[in-house]
């Protein structure tokens, strides 16, 4: 006898229930996100712009199925950070009723940390193993470093984070140590077979000692769900329904473990932005958003387009910018707000008229009434900031940096500043103490004996060194350190020669000191670019010392100002957040993008998507800023390109202003 199906509709309840839903989902959400809420069954990919209210469709997605009678242990929710999940679930509980706080949210680490406390002994762990933090790992390797010899090696081996990084980057990209290595660390290409043999040595030593760090809790994760049919098959079971938030982001292990939970029931829902994928420096895999289809056949893909922060003219240049891009899943980003200013592409003659252009454009609109944490100074690196951060000292705005650190934070740059404050301050212990620890043969005591010698008048700059007996007891490094002290002494040594001379003193032992000294050497670039702009070497380290590097924010910002500070952001940090204006500054080819990802499509692709980002941070105002010429070390002053990804926009999307002097 033939037996007919009868499907039974989820929605219909919403809509023909004897007992009303408590959310009226229809009036709280516009309809793609209503869409995507209602979606409960097989696998969904939610492509959500930015702005478009993505945390909320989560968010009234668990309380729908906590609503409609799931068990709220058998969903989990996927998120990068705990405060991501916990901010979600709470909204959820607020809006349905304290089920959802018994949702399983959190991120991937402590869900795999929490998983493997049950299952550990099958992979040979006991199941009290210990995790170690990025810190812990990091001395562990450096241990071993040691034990192995490798720190007595006559050629240079990478130091302990570096060897992390390396060893991290491999296991979440699923790549070869040696390709990393070959890729990002060059240099080290003759040590690639001790770094791989010091890898194993690592993995042996954790294993001995019931030791996980961050990276095998994913991996061990994976393995327990390829190798345990059982334990995928009982886990799929009791998370019957799967959420991961921020999908762009994931690794390629990540997806390896959605895809091995989710295969049994497929009840998998992914909310992310392919447009906003700007992680691959951290293992972030962009082809995990693209491939979703095909990890999940019969992904149904709903788009949010609807966006609640920026104003149409903002959205129709970010519109531009994406549409460019070689492979996307393809939306228009739109708003029922009315009006708004056409974004500003603003031409500056230098870098520090574009420095000049902002700071007076921040004050003018802080008169406007809009508050200074209201706005944000967004760029690609965190050197860009450099100049600008003088500027705002000198103009006493208030600021806090996210991403990097300050100019005068970072070690390379206070090792320069302390070789110029020995020379104008001769008595300056702090300085004196940290250049000569930098001398190959000096240590703490060395160094001690040198700061006596000086501060008694036996040793000092003024008096050519080579005729002073007093350096026979010293090493030969603090000889050459005086020596280019007493060249650069005088009065009439300009402040950017005594920096050049510095600059290039100091190369080779900051090429030393630092495994990532090829990053380090565009900031000894702008620092001379900076000094070439003074005629007196007290001005310019006043200038540098206006805001002391160790103020915590609450130090620098004035009483009664509300704790109102400019934001200065590399545009990865700002990832998330919004501002009522927003300056986009050195949108320069070469620099946005980067040189460096003109060799290879994909990071080319990554630059625009970073573009991107940056633009659809702004609600109200957007300033995209770049010099028509900038300074350069070798060749002195250059004329640049504006950024490709502002070059031949169409007529009526953007303002230009040109940047001129009274």
């Amino acid at each position: 006898m033939e037996k007919k199906r009868y499907i039974l509709k989820r929605e219909i309840f919403e809509e023909h229930s004897v007992k009303p839903s408590k959310i009226r989902y229809r009036d709280e959400l516009n309809p793609a996100q209503y869409e995507a809420v209602m979606t409960l069954d097989g696998p969904v990919l939610v492509i959500a712009g930015a702005g478009t209210g993505k945390t909320r469709t989560i968010t009234y997605r668990v309380a729908r199925l906590v609503e409609i009678g799931v068990n709220p242990e058998s969903i989990l929710l996927l998120t990068f950070t705990r405060k991501a999940a916990q901010e979600m679930l709470s909204r959820a509980s607020i809006l349905l009723d304290a089920r959802c706080d018994r949702v399983s949210g959190g991120t991937f680490h402590s869900f795999a940390n929490l998983t493997l406390r049950k299952y550990a002994h099958l992979l040979k762990y006991d199941n009290s193993f210990t995790i170690l933090d990025q810190g812990d790992a990091e001395d562990v390797i450096n241990l071993l470093r040691t034990q192995e010899g490798y720190d007595r090696a006559k050629v240079r081996f990478p130091r302990k984070q570096t060897l992390y990084e390396i060893y991290s980057k491999s296991i979440n990209t699923e790549t070869p140590i040696e390709e990393i290595v070959l890729n990002e660390f060059p240099h080290y290409y003759e040590q690639i077979e001790d770094i791989v043999k010091l890898f194993r040595v690592y993995n042996s030593y954790k294993a001995k000692h019931n030791l996980m760090d961050y990276d095998d809790l994913l991996l061990n994760l994976k393995r327990l769900l390829e190798e345990f049919d059982d334990v995928r098959k009982k886990l799929a079971n009791q998370y019957k329904y799967i959420m991961i938030d921020e999908y762009q982001d994931t690794n390629r292990l990540q997806a390896d473990i959605v895809r091995l939970l989710g295969m049994e029931h497929r009840n998998v829902m992914a909310v992310g932005d392919d447009s906003q994928s700007i992680y691959a420096f951290r293992g972030a895999n962009f082809r995990n958003i693209m491939d979703f289809p095909k990890d999940f056949p019969g992904t149904k893909i709903i788009k949010l387009e609807e966006n609640y922060r920026s104003t149409q003219p903002i959205l129709n240049l970010a519109n531009e910018i994406i549409d460019r891009a070689r492979e996307k899943y393809t939306k228009v980003l739109y708003t029922k707000k009315q009006g708004g200013e056409l974004p500003v592409i603003v031409i500056a003659p230098s870098e520090n008229h574009q420095s000049k252009f902002v700071v007076q454009k921040v004050l003018e609109l802080r008169e406007e009434g809009i508050p200074l944490n209201q706005m944000a100074v967004l760029f690609r690196a965190s050197y860009l900031s450099f100049d600008l951060e003088i500027e705002l000292a000198k103009a006493n705005i208030p600021f806090v940096k996210f991403g990097g650190f300050k100019f005068i934070e970072t070690a390379h740059i206070k090792d320069i500043v302390a070789h110029l404050r020995v020379i104008l301050n001769p008595s300056d212990v702090i300085s004196w103490h940290r250049i000569l620890l930098l001398l190959d043969g000096v240590g703490p005591r060395t160094a001690q004996k040198v700061i006596e010698d000086i501060t008694s008048g036996k040793l000092n700059i003024k008096t050519n060194p080579n005729f002073w007996l007093e350096f026979k007891g010293y090493p030969e490094s603090v000889l050459r350190l005086f020596k280019v002290l007493y060249t650069i002494y005088p009065d009439d040594v300009s402040v950017q020669e005594k920096t050049e001379i510095i600059l290039r003193y100091y190369e080779p032992i900051m090429r030393d000191k630092y495994d990532d000294y090829e990053k380090r050497k565009k900031d000894l670039e702008i620092f001379e670019s900076i000094a070439s702009r003074y005629d007196s070497l007290e001005e310019f380290l006043t200038d540098l010392a206006i805001e002391p590097p160790n103020e915590s924010v609450s130090e620098i910002v004035p009483p009664g100002t509300d704790d109102e500070f400019l934001v200065l952001s590399t545009i990865h940090s700002a990832k998330g957040l919004e501002w009522n204006t927003v300056f986009i500054i050195h949108a320069l080819d070469g620099i946005f993008p980067s040189s460096h990802s003109a060799r290879n499509d994909d990071e080319m692709e990554e630059e625009r998507r970073l573009m991107y980002v940056a633009c659809t941070r702004a609600k109200e105002h957007l300033f995209i800023c770049y010099p028509v010429g900038i300074y350069d070390s070798r060749t002195g002053f250059v004329l640049t390109k504006p950024s490709r990804f502002i070059a031949d926009l169409p007529d009526g999307l953007v303002e230009y202003w040109v940047i001129d002097e009274e």
